[in-house]
């Protein structure tokens, strides 16, 4: 299937490893012009050298800390400088914040600038030029599965899924979709080194969790992306759809 998408101008947060690393590809493999940003200069370089392997124009790497105050802002304007306008925003960039203290602060905030507000901010910077030229795509990766335990992610992430809900009304009227996808548990460095380190945690979890009976894998997640990045998504906005293997809703 072509997505339509040749030589639309992506960016994509967090694209450093997991779902975002996976994302660079499909939409560099579908023809686009990629702007990819992570914290992790080796692992970007790495990806870019995957790109142009693959046989993909070579994406342009911005190094950026979303966390930081000031780093939404100074990534605009490097990607400004990079490209023409961006038509495909892939919010990634996020990650699970358990808490061992539901009073910790730094912890909150920190999680509320990376799964919420760096989305948030990113949309209305980039959105206008696309709502000017007719056609957009946001994507947000938010989460499937609400916690049992603190964890300062999951409000964050019900926040972006409920803002997301108002950004597609606003922008729907100008050809700008906004959509969000809910992964589950899918292999990747932060679930298998953080939040099941161990084989038995994840039999565990997913025996009592997940009816598919397997974490998901990046590349299930991005073809989700992928086509709601694609023209042919053109009437599906202020839409949530999980990718999690038909997981409970809550879960621990």
């Amino acid at each position: 299937m072509d997505f339509q998408i040749r030589e639309r101008v992506c960016l994509v947060t967090g694209a450093s490893s997991g779902i975002g690393r996976a994302t660079v590809m499909a939409l560099a493999k579908e023809g686009a012009f990629v702007v990819a940003t992570a914290r992790n200069v080796q692992l970007l370089k790495t990806l870019a050298e995957e790109v142009v392997a693959a046989g993909c124009r070579e994406p342009v790497l911005l190094v950026a800390d979303l966390t930081d105050p000031v780093g939404v802002s100074r990534l605009a304007e490097q990607a400004t400088a990079q490209v023409d306008g961006i038509d495909i925003l892939v919010n990634n960039a996020g990650g699970s914040r358990p808490l061992s203290r539901p009073d910790d602060e730094a912890a909150w905030t920190e999680a509320f600038l990376l799964n919420f507000v760096a989305a948030r901010q990113l949309t209305e910077i980039f959105a206008p030029a696309m709502v000017a030229r007719g056609w957009g795509r946001v994507i947000n990766v938010s989460g499937a599965i609400i916690a049992k335990a603190f964890n300062a992610a999951s409000p964050a992430k019900a926040a972006l899924e409920s803002w997301s809900k108002s950004a597609a009304a606003r922008y729907a009227p100008s050809g700008v979709t906004v959509n969000c996808v809910a992964p589950g548990r899918i292999n990747s460095p932060q679930i298998l080194e953080k939040l099941h380190p161990t084989a038995e945690s994840r039999r565990d979890f997913i025996s009592r969790n997940i009816p598919a009976g397997r974490f998901g894998e990046p590349e299930e997640a991005v073809s989700l992306i992928a086509f709601l990045a694609s023209a042919r998504a053109s009437y599906i906005t202020g839409a949530t759809i999980p990718v999690d293997g038909g997981a409970m809703r809550l879960a621990f």
